[in-house]
Formats: structure tokens, C-alpha cells, sequence
């Protein structure tokens, strides 16, 4: 755009000689020169504001490369991708992108779409039957568009695959069991098993694997040779970052975290080298690997976001397909970030201005990635440098001052003078969702210990039957909060944890020791028990499992609960308990036994 004022005034010019006094001609047109000669704005000084990021935000190390006009301008890493060592970032050095991978999704569906073999509005059961939700006509109607525009219903549900031991297709079979907090398609909500249901449906319209349709169709057309899919190939490389994370003000290396799972809505790790390339792609309108038409469908608004931020320099809010859509300081902004355990990066460009850049660093939750890409487009767009980290940490800062305040005054929502219910021993036990998978409470040493996939540590006594753990043993003061509940018979009987602020919190049903399922363990419990004048029958059900039969009432699967207890399948509050030869029976309206026949 500036150019073409320049040639504009240049051609006025000219066109006014012939009106003008000679004394003024070679002044208008050394001035038309002058106009026309003028520099583009540039990255001078941007050196020495990357070397103050790291100081500022405690970053040890980060890579950027920018593009403009289709070329890269510039390409530099900063700082350290492994501090111990003084090893420094590269432009080759490899980081996880996180979330920006899911771009990366949705452009090997658009060359399904582009083949014939997708269409991006029929419904994903068209293609993949055994789909399924708990919202029957989300399950109906959702389609492969929903699927990467975040309008699904369900909120995040993230740690039903994070750190989960489950393959991709076996928390497919468990979407079924999770709630939705909104409407299909009225709500925008990120949702990452979306993305993984995404890239098995490429898979399965492809006929292979997620990971080798992206390279085929992305990878290698790009020549991203680098590109790896797995946290496992970037550690065999010569160089690749370690991921850190700030913890009480000090930069600490924390452990990769493996996320192939979840692998199409976060998994890739690359460098800004490979990057570049892809970001010039989406900026050419998807040459060479996707149609245009697909790529405007990616690079413009398909969900709207609700709200506006506190920055007046960003406009509202809106999700294509794989990319956020904004506007900074009224310039169209295409963009996508990552956060995944150690690194943040940033996928970001204006199409309108020909700009783009990717920012991948080592750093936990970064806002580093988004300070950078902000800073280097005031530069180049000719603007005043906005001191986003003056603001941002102004903003941060109040946040710690109103918790520090709130701690000083002694707010707090526990209730002091309060103790458990039951001996610390009677909560431990396994805990199940069929879609989370199992809670172990383990009773060591005197006291409980919470453990969830990776996630967990040492419990505490928050008040009644709430107790704390932390989120993450290497940061001890995230805490999460889980809640016993009793049955009428004042056994514990299940767990709640508050794992999505938008659902009821997420019940975990407690189970029977594994031992309880051991043919060992239930055959000396079968036989024929006299209640009253009627025989109650106890049975073998296979190898693994007793049932129990009533009389006139039908037979009955038992449900192991622990010791010799066992729930009656089917009938809510009725339990029975095998007490030596007596077989007790708890129910609402009392309790009775009956008595091994001999």
C-alpha cells in the first residue's frame, strides 16, 4: 500500500511540471525520489529487544522467523535450548508447537476435500459409523466443519487424554460418555478431542495413519523435512530444546511430555526453518498443497467468539478452521498458538500485508511468542512499539496483589474445626469413569496419596470430606480439590473432582479390588443360602464374576466392593456381605442375613 502512494505522487508530479516556475521543478522532483527511495520500515534494534524478552519473562530460549513479501527476512534463535550446558537456540532447533499443529489437521482434510473424497458438511458419521456423543443429535449432526471449529457442545474434558495410557481410538469409544456444557453449534468452546476425532477420520478416509497423510500431503511437499510427530524422534535429534518452566520465579527443566494420543490437535515438533515454509504456504493461499478455495475456508470466520478482550488493539474474535481470525491495530491477523508441558509457540500472518513469522520457544505457558510477534509487526508495519510487556505484567501484577490481599485478610472458603468422616484408611481404594478411566487414593505411611494417570501427589484435609493435591509435585502450590461421598450405609462410596467449571463435576464410581475378580478369590463364596423359608442362590458367572438369585425376583450380577462386599447390580442402595457362613444383605428398608446351607 505504501508503495502505491508513492508512484502516485510521483506520477502528480510529473503531470504538474509543466504548470510549475522552473526555480521549484528540481525540488518536486528530488522530493518525488526522496518519497519513493524511502525504507521500508525494518527489524533494526530487534536484537537487542529479544535479548531483554528473555530477561524480562525468565524465557531461556526461543527461535523467530519472519516473513514478508513471500520470503523470509529474518530468522534468528535466542537464548539457550539447554541451559545447563550453555547449548544455544538455533534456527534448526526443534520445539513442540502444541495446538498450532491442529492447522496442520485441518489442511490434510482440505486435500480429502480437494480429492473428492470428504465433503466438509456431511454428517462424520457418514464416514466413521461407530461416532458418538452423549448429545444424540450432535452425534447425528456433526460434521467435519464442527469438528475443527470448536462448536461441538462439549468443553474441554482434557484430562480424559492427558497423560491418559489409552490409544487414540479407545478414548474415541469413551466421547460417548462425556456431557456437554452447551448446545451443538451455539457455543464456541476449545476442544481438543474434536481435533484427535479429526485426524482419525483423515485416517480413516485416507487409509493410514494420521501422522503419514500429514506428512505425504504437508511434510513433504513443503520439503519440512525436519517435522517430526512425537516427542520421542525430537529427543534422537542433534538438536532439540529441553522444555522449562518458571516455578517461583526460577526457571526450572521440567520432563517432556508425550501427547501422541492426542497427536492432531497438538503433537508436531518443528523448527522455524520448517515453519517458515508452511506459513508461506497459507500466505500463497495453500499453493501446492491446497486448493485457494480451501484455504479461505481455513483463513476466514466460521464460529464467532463471544466478547472483547481489554487491548483495543485487537478486534473481535473468530475461529476459522485450525486458525483464530482477529485484527491488531486494524490489520487482518490470521493466527494459532501452542502451550504443551515446557514450550509455547505462534503461528501468526496478515495476508492483506504479505507478513507472517512463527515463534516456537522452551517455556511453559509463554506469553513470550505472543510479545515478540506483536513488537515485530509494530516494527514492520510502521507503527509506535506498544510495550506489551510493560502492560501485560502491570496486568499480572494485580492479579498476584488481589491474592496476596485476599490472603492477608484471611478470606478463604474452608471451614475450620472440621475432620474426615472416616478413618484415612477407608478412602483408599480405585475409582472409575468410564470415560476418565481410574482414580487410585492409596493409604502409605499414615496418611493418603492421590494419583490419576500422572497427575497427583499427597492429599491433605481441606475440611469435611474435601481434600487437596497437588496438580503437579514439581509446583506443590496448584492444588486440586476432590470430594468423598457415602452411601446410605456409610461406606465410601464415590469421588467427584471438579474437572470442567462449565458440568457438574465428574463422578468417579468406586470399584472392587482387583482380587475380587479372581476365580480364587469368589468360588468358596458360591453356595445355597436359607433366608427364611426361602434359598437364596450364590453362582459362579465365568471366571471372573458371582451372581446372586432371589427367588420369584430374577437373577442379579454382584458388583465387587471391597472385603467380601458386593453391590447388587441394578438395585440402588441394596448391597450384600459375606460374614462366614452368614450372607448379610443392607437394603433401604433394613438389614438381614441368610445362613450357607451345609
Amino acid at each position: 500500500m505504501c508503495n502505491d502512494v508513492h508512484l502516485l505522487f510521483l506520477t502528480r508530479a510529473f503531470d504538474s511540471i509543466a504548470f510549475m516556475p522552473r526555480r521549484f521543478l528540481l525540488l518536486a522532483v528530488l522530493c518525488a525520489f526522496v518519497a519513493v527511495a524511502a525504507e521500508k520500515p525494518g527489524l533494526d534494534g530487534f536484537d537487542s529487544f529479544a535479548d531483554q524478552i528473555l530477561k524480562d519473562w525468565k524465557c531461556a530460549g526461543f527461535a523467530v522467523a519472519v516473513i514478508q513479501d513471500g520470503r523470509v527476512i529474518y530468522s534468528k534463535g535466542y537464548g539457550f535450548r539447554d541451559l545447563a550446558n550453555h547449548k544455544p537456540v538455533t534456527t534448526k532447533t526443534l520445539f513442540a508447537i502444541g495446538s498450532s499443529t491442529k492447522s496442520f489437521t485441518v489442511t490434510s482434510l482440505a486435500s480429502l476435500v480437494d480429492a473428492g473424497k470428504l465433503d466438509w458438511d456431511k454428517p462424520v458419521r457418514d464416514y466413521m459409523p461407530d461416532f458418538r456423543l452423549m448429545d444424540q443429535f450432535a452425534t447425528e449432526r456433526m460434521t467435519q466443519r464442527d469438528l475443527v471449529t470448536h462448536r461441538s457442545g462439549l468443553p474441554r474434558h482434557d484430562l480424559i487424554w492427558y497423560d491418559s495410557p489409552r490409544s487414540r481410538n479407545e478414548i474415541f469409544s469413551r466421547l460417548r460418555y462425556l456431557e456437554p456444557s452447551k448446545d451443538f453449534r451455539t457455543t464456541f468452546q476449545y476442544q481438543n478431542l474434536m481435533f484427535m476425532t479429526a485426524g482419525l477420520l483423515a485416517s480413516h478416509v485416507s487409509g493410514m495413519k494420521w501422522e503419514d497423510h500429514v506428512r505425504k500431503v504437508v511434510l513433504n511437499p513443503l520439503a519440512m523435512s525436519s517435522t517430526n510427530f512425537s516427542v520421542n524422534d525430537s529427543e534422537k535429534s542433534p538438536d532439540y530444546s529441553l522444555p522449562y518452566s518458571v516455578v517461583k520465579e526460577n526457571i526450572k527443566l521440567i520432563p517432556f511430555q508425550n501427547i501422541d494420543t492426542i497427536g492432531p490437535a497438538g503433537s508436531i515438533n518443528s523448527n522455524v526453518e520448517d515453519m517458515a515454509k508452511y506459513v508461506i504456504m497459507h500466505m500463497n493461499k495453500g499453493k501446492g498443497v491446497i486448493s485457494e478455495k480451501n484455504e479461505t475456508q481455513m483463513t476466514t470466520p466460521q464460529m464467532s467468539i463471544a466478547g472483547l478482550g481489554q487491548d483495543k488493539e485487537l478486534g473481535s474474535q473468530s475461529y476459522g478452521m485450525g486458525f483464530f481470525l482477529t485484527t491488531y491495530r486494524g490489520h487482518y491477523l490470521v493466527h494459532h498458538g501452542g502451550n504443551i508441558d515446557g514450550f509455547s509457540a505462534l503461528v501468526t500472518f496478515m495476508p492483506q500485508d504479505n507478513i507472517g513469522m512463527v515463534i516456537l520457544s522452551n517455556q511453559n505457558g509463554s506469553t513470550v511468542p505472543t510479545v515478540v510477534s506483536y513488537n515485530v509487526y509494530d516494527r514492520l508495519l510502521g507503527l509506535d512499539q506498544i510495550d506489551w510487556t510493560k502492560r501485560l505484567k502491570e496486568r499480572l501484577d494485580k492479579a498476584k496483589a488481589s491474592e496476596e490481599d485476599a490472603k492477608k485478610k484471611g478470606y478463604t472458603a474452608q471451614r475450620p474445626g472440621t475432620h474426615p468422616s472416616h478413618d484415612l484408611a477407608e478412602y483408599a481404594g480405585d475409582y472409575e469413569h468410564p470415560a476418565y478411566g481410574v482414580v487410585q487414593v492409596k493409604f502409605e505411611n499414615g496418611g493418603l496419596r492421590f494419583k490419576f494417570h500422572k497427575l497427583g501427589g499427597p492429599m491433605t484435609h481441606f475440611h469435611y470430606d474435601v481434600f487437596e493435591f497437588p496438580r503437579d509435585e514439581q509446583d506443590p502450590e496448584q492444588k486440586m480439590k476432590v470430594q468423598f461421598h457415602s452411601n446410605f450405609q456409610g461406606d465410601i462410596d464415590f469421588l467427584s473432582l471438579p474437572l470442567e467449571s462449565t458440568v457438574k463435576d465428574v463422578v468417579f464410581s468406586r470399584v472392587g479390588d482387583a482380587k475380587m475378580k479372581t476365580k480364587t478369590f469368589l468360588e468358596p463364596l458360591t453356595g445355597t443360602f436359607a433366608r427364611g423359608p426361602a434359598n437364596v442362590v450364590v453362582a459362579m458367572k465365568g471366571d471372573d464374576a458371582i451372581s446372586l438369585t432371589l427367588p420369584g425376583q430374577g437373577t442379579f450380577d454382584l458388583e465387587p466392593v471391597r472385603g467380601t462386599k458386593f453391590n447388587i447390580k441394578g438395585l440402588t442402595g441394596f448391597s450384600v456381605e459375606f460374614l462366614g457362613d452368614d450372607l448379610v444383605f443392607y437394603q433401604p428398608n433394613g438389614t438381614f442375613s441368610a445362613t450357607r446351607k451345609k
